[in-house]
């Protein structure tokens, strides 16, 4: 068992090469939901996220991945199914997932967490959407950066992870962000202050085999 929060970024391809794992280690619902993607390559990227949070919940519980079972609601319209996930069986810790373009990432936190991935060559936009999204300060703070376009997508990644959090207040959240150079993505995670700082853990601590080179 790992207490604490604990994040891990990995490639689609490390985690659906990873032997063992594969789609039977998910619910039928969530396998419904994995046939209704059409594109082959965003539903692997799927597939990798749900089986990367299994294990991230898997260290964080000391169950196998098998036996861990996980649900979705919506919290606008409490319907099951989508939304935020969580552990029925563990409602006291938190988890959360994101995938974007061959990379995954996932989060366990002793209470919220919220998790959030790109491709660090992404660039979000256009304005009027990241006015919508981004908080005032951050929105400025990156468009007055060297590089703007960069620090945009830090921004994001940061507001999504706030999102998947709950959204408490800013002054409640601790938000940490990294760059993993070796896949070049850019991630960030969200937690509330009464719950752990969240750290980076490598691929290797959830998927096994040697740590590789540039891993954090």
């Amino acid at each position: 068992m790992t207490p604490g929060a604990f994040v891990v970024v990995a490639t689609t391809r490390e985690v659906l090469d990873t032997p063992g794992l594969g789609p039977h280690l998910l619910a039928p619902w969530e396998l419904r939901r994995l046939a209704a993607v059409r594109v082959p390559a965003r539903a692997d990227d799927v597939l990798a996220a749900r089986l990367l949070l299994r294990l991230g919940a898997a260290r964080a519980t000391g169950r196998p991945p098998a036996a861990i079972g996980l649900a979705q609601r919506c919290p606008d319209c409490g319907r099951a199914g989508h939304g935020r996930p969580y552990l029925p069986a563990h409602p006291g810790l938190g988890v959360s997932v994101s995938h974007a373009d061959g990379l995954v990432a996932a989060a366990t936190a002793p209470g919220p967490v919220g998790v959030d991935v790109e491709p660090a060559a992404r660039r979000p936009g256009p304005l009027p959407v990241l006015r919508r999204v981004l908080p005032g300060p951050d929105l400025r703070e990156a468009l007055a950066a060297p590089d703007p376009g960069a620090a945009l997508l830090r921004a994001w990644v940061r507001a999504e992870a706030r999102f998947k959090a709950g959204r408490p207040p800013p002054e409640d959240v601790h938000l940490k962000e990294w760059t993993d150079h070796g896949r070049a993505a850019v991630v960030a995670a969200a937690t509330p202050t009464a719950a752990a700082e969240p750290v980076l853990l490598p691929p290797s601590a959830l998927l096994g085999g040697p740590t590789a080179a540039g891993e954090p």
